[in-house]
């Protein structure tokens, strides 16, 4: 007689065979994530003692990092970059002086014309130095000497402002 050959159902196999296989990848997998974070957690703390703490103490010590880690105060994600903030010193000066030149009676025209549009091609060839980070916009600085809030006469219309009582320089 032949042996007879035993029928073996799907769900036998899967309990006798496949799931304690799973099992076991399942538990690698959690053991391999277990070391990754075990390393990381000792790169970051600079101490090495984690590494030799059993799973539990370890997720302790990680979960407790972690947390002291979001607690701390975040760096800004867009530093002022210096060159922003020179070219911003810049532009008040230049404002300044406008301000001042505009207020200062006998003021000679073409020199003040002069001194703006050399205070102006200065500023745009600030405006094209390189940028080391791309920053968002930090302050509301106007972006030119002609934005500096001084308009020339034709630009006012009569409503908008009284006319002033004295002649005023305008550096435009």
């Amino acid at each position: 007689m032949a042996p007879q050959m035993e029928f073996v159902s799907k769900t036998q196999h899967y309990l006798k065979v496949k799931k304690p296989q799973l099992e076991r990848e399942r538990r690698a997998r959690i053991n391999k994530s277990l070391d990754t974070l075990k390393e990381l957690v000792a790169v970051f703390q600079g101490n090495d003692s984690i590494l030799h703490m059993d799973k539990a103490e370890m997720l302790e010590t990680a979960v407790k990092f972690i947390k002291t880690q979001v607690r701390k105060p975040k760096v800004p994600a867009t530093p002022i970059v210096p060159i922003d903030s020179f070219r911003h010193g810049y532009m008040n000066a230049v404002n300044e002086v406008s301000r001042v030149m505009a207020a200062t009676p006998g003021m000679n025209f073409q020199l003040g014309k002069a001194v703006m549009i050399h205070l102006g091609s200065e500023y745009n060839r600030l405006s094209e130095l390189p940028t080391p980070v791309q920053s968002e916009e930090i302050c509301s600085a106007p972006m030119s000497p002609a934005s500096s809030g001084y308009h020339s006469d034709e630009d006012i219309s009569p409503a908008a402002s009284p006319a002033p009582s004295t002649p005023v320089w305008r550096p435009w």
